[in-house]
């Protein structure tokens, strides 16, 4: 038995995530061997090992094979992910749009916040971390764009305090920033062409609403319980977290 292997999905199992510098994280993330050890016994229980080398954490999720046996039909769990409501969903996928996209191109472009200009094109340097390139977004501007669209403050304040509580934001202040499961848990190359060019074309073409840097603070979540209101919502629901 591979007590590592072991310890590791338990670790994720009790934290919900785990850093990538971690110890173990980085041996399941660089050892062959260690990390099929350890996505077979995840397999075995219809868990998977998610990881982005763009984010700073690792999770688990459900396998998607074991999906509907779980949830049952489709069109039952596409609207009952973590418990959100489609404007749940919806404030869910603004906000990844708002604050993942961007950090995504200046992690491709390897330029930090910070950066040098002299550095900026340094194509050997390593991808920056999340932590060094995620940049919040305005609570007043956030509700001041989609307020209307997405159960006006009431609403918005209950389902970003469902999102924070889930780890998909953290809030400090009038920022919002990027939680650590924010950008592990949606699909990027589904979602991106149909986010710019389709559902939130329009926002994209006007100026960002960044205005603060991402630093590990998490502010008390609000616990206020979600209640079921109608809002379409053109969005992909994320994978579900175990």
């Amino acid at each position: 038995m591979n007590d590592d292997a072991q310890i590791l999905i338990a670790r994720l199992l009790t934290h919900q995530t785990l850093r990538r510098d971690d110890k173990m994280v980085k041996r399941a993330l660089s050892d062959d061997l260690f990390r099929a050890e350890v996505d077979k016994r995840l397999l075995e229980s219809g868990l998977k090992l998610i990881d982005n080398v763009y984010a700073d954490h690792v999770t688990l999720a459900l396998h998607r094979n074991v999906e509907p046996k779980i949830f049952g039909a489709k069109d039952i769990w596409q609207n009952n992910n973590f418990g959100l409501t489609r404007d749940g969903v919806a404030l869910l996928v603004v906000l990844w749009a708002q604050i993942i996209l961007p950090k995504r191109q200046r992690q491709e472009t390897h330029q930090a916040i910070d950066v040098d200009q002299s550095d900026m094109f340094d194509k050997d340097a390593p991808i920056p971390r999340a932590e060094d390139t995620s940049i919040g977004i305005s609570y007043t501007a956030l509700l001041a764009d989609f307020g209307d669209k997405l159960g006006k403050k009431t609403r918005m304040d209950m389902n970003l305090g469902l999102l924070s509580k889930l780890g998909f934001i953290e809030r400090r202040g009038d920022v919002v920033l990027e939680g650590p499961l924010l950008d592990l848990l949606m699909d990027t190359d589904l979602l991106k062409e149909r986010i710019i060019n389709g559902a939130l074309a329009e926002v994209f073409k006007r100026a960002p609403l960044a205005v603060a840097r991402r630093r590990p603070v998490n502010e008390a979540a609000n616990d206020a319980e979600p209640v079921v209101a109608d809002v379409p919502a053109d969005t992909a629901a994320p994978d579900t977290q175990a």
